[in-house]
């Protein structure tokens, strides 16, 4: 078993996301489920103010957002695929658009009552209603383009329509995947599989597709619980600085935030910029000093 953490939730797509990475890559791993939406006081000592899901751990070094998990996953397997920074350009931008846009649009989409009773079952009816308030409210103090339930379902309709030409060989850029398809999954994921939508009906290639990239699973994993996860960070060091660049802040007190949703910031005292993250320490009396790993893409950094 390897010493990666992620800290996930069964209905999170971008949870999805990491889990086929981790059944594509054969990475074993260990599942610590967390709450739906915020407060989650066992994960706070090591994401700092964090709200998105998933967060990823290796002992005392925490790691924020898709993109950097990703990046791990590539580094732990040797799958360099998998690291959306080594990819060429067209599958870089290809891959910005899925994350924000045709994800949006899937998550509007998907909304009706088969994933409400999903909620409901998987938790219960007070859940469902904290969750969907505090939804509504992390759209309203969101920084993306509106967008309606019909222009949304428009979106997917377009997204499926150029998955279905793209889809000449087995994967979206050729004869086995790399990070665009696990990127363009998760979002169909969550409206067909787990909502139920037919949207893939009349696209027999991204049906395919979508049974190939199922057919990668989870991996081998074992869960286990905040408290475990808390005690890993405690009983290590976080692991030596990546080689960087020089950052006017460095040394200094930052909060660096994501600029779409979910935007509470990771504060800490900035430690490392290596051209495509950043590194701040964050202490806690839970675990002591961890190192929070945040992307550039996605996130402003500003002085705390």
């Amino acid at each position: 078993m390897s010493d990666l953490i992620l800290h996930q939730y069964a209905l999170s797509p971008f949870s999805e996301k990491i889990r086929a990475m981790l059944g594509y890559a054969e990475l074993p791993w260990q599942a610590v489920d967390v709450q739906e939406m915020p407060p989650r006081p066992e994960l706070a000592p090591l994401a700092s103010g964090y709200r998105k899901i998933p967060v990823a751990q290796l002992g005392a070094d925490v790691f924020c957002d898709t993109r950097t998990i990703a990046r791990e996953i590539a580094h732990l397997s040797g799958r360099s695929e998998l690291d959306p920074d080594r990819q060429p350009q067209p599958v870089q931008d290809f891959v910005q658009t899925l994350d924000l846009e045709v994800f949006l649009a899937c998550v509007l989409s998907a909304s009706g009552g088969s994933l409400l009773f999903k909620l409901v079952r998987c938790t219960s009816i007070l859940h469902t209603y904290r969750f969907l308030k505090d939804r509504i409210q992390m759209g309203r103090q969101a920084r993306v383009p509106a967008m309606g339930p019909k222009q949304a379902r428009r979106r997917v309709a377009a997204h499926v329509e150029d998955l279905e030409k793209r889809l000449e060989a087995d994967f979206l850029f050729g004869d086995r995947p790399c990070v665009a398809d696990f990127s363009a999954y998760h979002g169909l994921w969550f409206v067909a599989d787990l909502a139920g939508k037919p949207v893939l009906r009349e696209a027999p290639r991204v049906r395919a597709w979508m049974a190939r990239m199922r057919a990668f699973g989870h991996g081998e994993v074992r869960p286990i619980t905040a408290g475990q996860a808390l005690q890993a960070a405690r009983d290590s060091e976080p692991r030596p600085l990546p080689d960087g660049r020089d950052h006017p802040q460095l040394g200094s007190p930052v909060s660096i935030t994501p600029n779409d949703y979910g935007r509470i910031p990771v504060t800490g005292q900035l430690l490392a910029d290596d051209g495509q993250r950043w590194v701040v320490a964050h202490d806690h009396d839970r675990v002591g000093r961890v190192h929070i790993h945040v992307p550039h893409a996605g996130f402003v950094l500003t002085p705390a």
